[in-house]
C-alpha cells in the first residue's frame, strides 16, 4: 500500500462496495491505485477497509467481539496513517501513539 487515509465520519456497515466507494470519492477526492480507505461504524465496533489495488476495488469488514477500535472523532473528516499506525489500529492498540519504528510511547 502506498498509502492508508481513516474517515472520520461513521459509515452504516450495510454499504456495501459501491456505498463506500462513493463515499472515498466524496471525502477524499477520487480512490487512488495502491491506497486503502478505513471506515468504523458509529460504535467504532466495525472496521471497513476498501482498497484500490490499481485492478479494482475490494471492501474488507472487521467486528471485534469485544472493545472498541480507537477511531477519532475529530473536525477533520480524513487523516492519513502510517504502516505502523494501521497494524496498531486493526489490533485494537493505541495507533494515535505509536511513533517512530512503531514504538508506543503513551498510554
Amino acid at each position: 500500500m502506498d498509502a492508508v487515509w481513516l474517515a472520520v465520519e461513521p459509515l452504516d456497515m450495510r454499504s456495501g462496495t459501491e456505498a463506500a466507494l462513493a463515499r472515498v470519492v466524496r471525502v477524499f477526492g477520487a480512490a487512488h491505485p495502491h491506497h486503502a480507505y478505513l471506515f468504523a461504524n458509529r460504535r467504532s465496533n466495525r472496521m471497513k477497509v476498501l482498497v484500490h489495488d490499481g485492478i479494482g476495488v475490494w471492501l474488507a469488514a472487521r467486528r471485534l467481539n469485544a472493545g472498541r477500535f480507537v477511531w477519532p472523532r475529530e473536525e477533520s473528516i480524513k487523516r492519513s496513517l502510517t504502516r505502523a499506525q494501521f497494524d496498531a489500529l486493526v489490533l485494537g492498540l493505541p495507533w494515535q501513539l505509536v511513533g517512530e519504528a512503531g514504538i508506543i510511547k503513551i498510554l
